[in-house]
């Protein structure tokens, strides 16, 4: 009997894996999914105060597009551990089908090259944040609306950081998973 792994209902390799940075990027992700919703609050003030009060909430668009990048780095991990990157399967599924201890290589080196990504993205990173600190840099209009960058530079460091350690925290799981026999070599 030949037994193949159902691909309409399979989700990618790191879904469902245990990882040791499960609960802080679940933190991270908390607190990204509470900042959305504070800056959705702080838009609808800044658009009623505009058009119903004519008095607009000061420095609004700025701190909204720098916590845009902020949020997302927030969420990065959290989207690692839970499997939820994107990616494109459909070569894994055509290889699957000959070989799945190919695919289990294959998830391990995506994990790998994630984590090699990140991590740099973290170390490139680190020196403009470095910079934003020591130089007191801001954003805005000084003695209209200023607020310093090196908080939000430091949370795409910290986010960097972190899903790159969340990739390689799905490595030992990734080899633990059983090779799904039935698959033609």
């Amino acid at each position: 009997m030949h037994n193949e792994p159902d691909f309409a209902s399979e989700t990618p390799a790191v879904a469902g894996l245990t990882n040791p940075l499960q609960g802080l990027a679940n933190v991270l992700a908390a607190i990204g999914t509470v900042w959305i919703f504070a800056m959705m609050l702080l838009v609808v003030a800044d658009v009623l105060g505009r058009n119903f009060f004519d008095a607009p909430i000061t420095g609004v668009a700025e701190f909204a597009a720098r916590s845009v990048a902020s949020i997302v780095f927030l969420q990065l991990a959290s989207a690692v551990c839970s499997g939820r990157m994107t990616r494109s399967d459909f070569l894994l599924q055509f290889i699957a089908k000959r070989s799945t201890s190919a695919v289990k290589a294959l998830d391990v080196f995506n994990v790998v090259v994630g984590a090699l990504l990140f991590a740099a993205l973290a170390a490139i990173a680190w020196p403009e944040l470095a910079e934003a600190y020591q130089t007191k840099e801001y954003m805005g209009v000084q003695g209209v609306f200023t607020v310093v960058t090196w908080p939000f530079r430091a949370l795409i460091v910290l986010g960097s950081a972190v899903a790159a350690v969340a990739y390689l925290g799905c490595i030992p799981s990734l080899l633990r998973q059983p090779t799904v026999q039935g698959a033609s070599a």
